[in-house]
């Protein structure tokens, strides 16, 4: 099931009216429409399994190395609360077991999981658990940082806050394996 844009347009015609605007002015005529197909691509990860990404994995025996670590993957995401968005960095590594994945794919994991209404803490676990099912690692960290619309723009505007979440599995649960790869991740700053 996808986006049904013309009943978003609709939407998006009656919240403009209702805050006082004309939705027919020049200004604001293809708004309902752009708001639509904005909509579409924030929320497309609705409907995709995020394991679809994690299917061709390479066997790799007993040579598999000590871990691998992606840093610095962008992604954006729409707090349910507000519908606002939140913009941030996740890095994801994972201590393989016999298997490893393309690096793009680890991305494509996240874009899926955050292309839909989220919350930070809970697409910070979604994503361990895609790592965790797909590949089958000894252990899996995330880490999330990330800047709220809801914080930034509204309410308390903290314009230079982050938030950073963190899911660990396995072996990477462990506190001094965490450190170590928080050192190469650069610290929570490292998405600033």
């Amino acid at each position: 099931m996808g986006v049904d844009q013309p009943r978003i347009e609709a939407a998006v015609a009656e919240i403009l009216a209702a805050i006082g605007e004309d939705p027919g002015r020049p200004g604001l005529a293809t708004t309902p429409h752009r708001v639509a197909a904005a909509y579409a691509e924030f929320f497309a990860g609705l409907g995709q399994d995020p394991l679809d990404h994690l299917r061709d994995t390479v066997p790799v025996g007993d040579r598999t190395g000590e871990l691998v670590l992606l840093r610095d993957i962008e992604f954006r995401s729409v707090c349910e609360h507000h519908l606002l968005p939140f913009l941030g960095t996740a890095h994801l590594a994972y201590l393989p077991g016999d298997r490893i994945v393309g690096l793009g794919k680890l991305a494509n994991v996240v874009e899926t999981l955050a292309a839909r209404p989220q919350l930070q803490e809970r697409l910070t676990e979604e994503i361990a658990d895609a790592l965790e099912t797909g590949l089958a690692p000894r252990g899996t960290l995330v880490v999330l940082d990330a800047s709220h619309g809801c914080v930034t723009t509204r309410g308390p505007r903290q314009t230079h806050s982050s938030t950073v979440t963190m899911a660990s599995r396995g072996d990477l649960a462990l506190p001094v394996a965490r450190s170590e790869i928080i050192a190469l991740i650069g610290g929570p700053q490292a998405a600033r």
